[in-house]
């Protein structure tokens, strides 16, 4: 009894409209790790899953195309070494990529002010496409080893930096933030970015800044002098992201929009700020309370942040 074939084929013709179409089946094709032996056929060792291919022929029938998977195998063994060596090709600029951008992570995780608990997405995903690559690595590509020594190096950089950066964030938990009376745009923001993200439990004091009311292991912010307030050209809420190592993209986009309304110097040109500012405006007209403006201003950037993070997914 003969050998099964090696190889599955993929031979289509695309329809010439819609444009995006043919990028989209490349795109399938990809992922299911084939090889163009030409320009309407394409190959996958026999390890590979048919199904994938199958699915793609089908997705072809769908958008008015003609596709079909076959079977088969080489006469001439030049041929078949030159497929199995694009094989290899393929994977190892996949390996080569992915080894690239974790090395940016490790690069960004030995920063200083790194925000680990950021960065866990961008080394979960190199984890994930590591796994891709793997499954349709057929032939062994030789950059394999050196992909994985550079996640495994992300993974020992992300545990060591979670252990610092949650021991610099301990230090701030528990205490009280003080700031002066008359809370408005970067104070509100900034207390909620601290009960948000730093402490949920921090208490807030309101002080008049020239009476002397110091009182030990306060945490004075957006007041001078303070333990959190401007720095250069950034507003206190800019400040405590930068040195709590918040590297949440709404918290970013927030941070944005305060340092416009704040600031005002057009640095960002968030057009959210306008918004932002009126009603914060309200907010200071409706209450002299401090407790209560932060109250309102929390409810605020809660719903602010909910937008922005939906909008990220």
């Amino acid at each position: 009894m003969s050998d099964p074939p090696r190889w599955h084929l993929l031979i289509h013709q695309l329809p010439a409209r819609p444009l995006y179409f043919r990028a989209r089946v490349k795109r399938h094709l990809d992922r299911a790790g084939a090889v163009a032996l030409k320009n309407s056929v394409y190959a996958l060792p026999r390890e590979g899953d048919r199904a994938r291919l199958q699915a793609v022929a089908a997705e072809v029938t769908r958008g008015g195309g003609e596709a079909f998977v076959c079977e088969a195998d080489f006469v001439d063994p030049d041929r078949e070494a030159t497929l199995t060596a694009s094989f290899r090709r393929a994977r190892q600029a996949d390996y080569e990529t992915l080894a690239g951008e974790l090395a940016a992570t490790a690069a960004a995780l030995r920063a200083p002010g790194a925000a680990p608990a950021a960065l866990a997405l961008r080394v979960a995903r190199a984890r994930r496409r590591l796994a891709e690559i793997r499954e349709i690595d057929f032939f062994g590509a030789a950059r394999r080893p050196e992909a994985e020594a550079a996640l495994a190096q992300c993974e020992r950089l992300l545990e060591a930096g979670r252990g610092a950066g949650d021991g610099r964030l301990k230090k701030l938990r528990g205490r009280t933030w003080v700031t002066r009376r008359g809370v408005q745009v970067d104070r509100i923001a900034s207390a909620w970015l601290v009960r948000r993200f730093v402490d949920r439990r921090a208490r807030f004091r309101f002080v008049d800044p020239h009476a002397g009311e110091e009182r030990a292991g306060e945490i004075r912010f957006d007041t001078t002098p303070g333990d959190f307030t401007h720095e250069e050209d950034r507003c206190t809420f800019e400040t405590i992201v930068r040195r709590c190592g918040i590297r949440d993209p709404a918290v970013v986009r927030i941070a944005e929009i305060v340092h416009d309304v704040d600031i005002k110097d057009g640095k960002f040109g968030r057009p959210e700020a306008r918004g932002v500012e009126q009603v914060l405006r309200g907010i200071v007209a409706a209450t002299a309370d401090d407790h209560a403006r932060l109250e309102r201003g929390f409810a605020l950037f809660d719903d602010l942040y909910r937008s922005f993070s939906r909008r990220a997914r």
